[in-house]
């Protein structure tokens, strides 16, 4: 098996394409992965997208992580589930797709994502143009095999100072090769943005977990991440130098305002907010935060 359209692609089959306007698909996360974190499931909501953005411009272009002002974490997703993936466009050209989107299991949504820009690059920078219009016309007809992720191995982050309960740094050495950057891209490798966000998430939680301020053994968990911009690619064997302030905890969940950076310039920004979840989920600390901000 090879890793093309295999080790970072999360979209199985499109059931329904309106053109530039909507699509819905699936996504059939193997049984046999160790996990699948929360920015994975909005990695396929985008991808998604992608796929319906590329499709309306003939694949001159191919739309990139830029801004997604609110992504809300519902529920966790295990191996073996499926995600019903949802994707409304609210514009399309050769310059940008702007969308919003969600993922449910079963009848329950498990992440929704807002006010979601991705500028358009040219496609042939980073793809075969006449390989993404072989695999939409596969998507959009019987689907691609399921089974063919077989996970991802995520590079540590290594702390390396702050003030405990209030503040981390840490850096993470992205690797120079990987399976996921046969899929990311084959013409022009890049870090995706979902996993450096997935390592920031996780020095946040690290950094409330070590902060008292829940019960002892509480699980925390990410509830919902906002205002993430991301402002440049990160390439393979780039090293990244990660912090996390934490704010005062209101109603049971704590803001962290997050940002990287590479060689002293800013790489993304964003703020996530953890909470204790319930029964393996964030729905628990999402209630909390909603009801902290009415």
């Amino acid at each position: 098996m090879t890793d093309r359209f295999a080790a970072f692609s999360f979209v199985d089959r499109i059931v329904l394409h309106e053109p530039a306007a909507r699509a819905r698909g699936t996504f059939a996360i193997p049984a046999d992965v160790a996990a699948f974190p929360p920015c994975l499931m909005a990695e396929a909501v985008g991808q998604l997208a992608a796929w319906v953005a590329m499709a309306h411009i003939g694949f001159r272009g191919r739309p990139v992580a830029a801004l997604a002002m609110e992504t809300r974490f519902l529920r966790a997703a295990r191996p073996g589930d499926r995600l019903d993936l949802a994707v409304d466009v609210e514009h399309c050209d050769d310059e940008a797709v702007a969308y919003r989107g969600h993922a449910r299991i079963g009848d329950a949504v498990v992440i929704e994502l807002d006010d979601c820009l991705g500028p358009m690059l040219p496609v042939a920078d980073f793809d075969d143009p006449e390989a993404l219009a072989a695999r939409f016309a596969l998507l959009t007809a019987a689907g691609a095999a399921p089974g063919r992720f077989r996970g991802v191995a995520l590079p540590p982050v290594v702390r390396t100072g702050g003030v405990p309960g209030e503040s981390a740094t840490g850096t993470l050495a992205v690797p120079a090769d990987a399976p996921f950057f046969h899929d990311h891209f084959p013409r022009r490798p890049v870090f995706p943005a979902t996993l450096l966000l997935d390592a920031q998430i996780g020095l946040a939680v690290t950094l409330a977990a070590e902060s008292g301020r829940w019960p002892a053994g509480a699980q925390l968990a990410p509830v919902r991440m906002t205002n993430v911009k991301v402002r440049s690619f990160t390439p393979p064997g780039q090293v990244l130098a990660l912090t996390a302030t934490m704010k005062p905890l209101q109603d049971g969940v704590a803001t962290f305002q997050l940002a990287a950076a590479a060689e002293g310039r800013t790489v993304a920004t964003s703020r996530v907010d953890i909470g204790m979840a319930a029964d393996g989920t964030g729905a628990a600390a999402r209630a909390a935060a909603d009801e902290a901000r009415t």
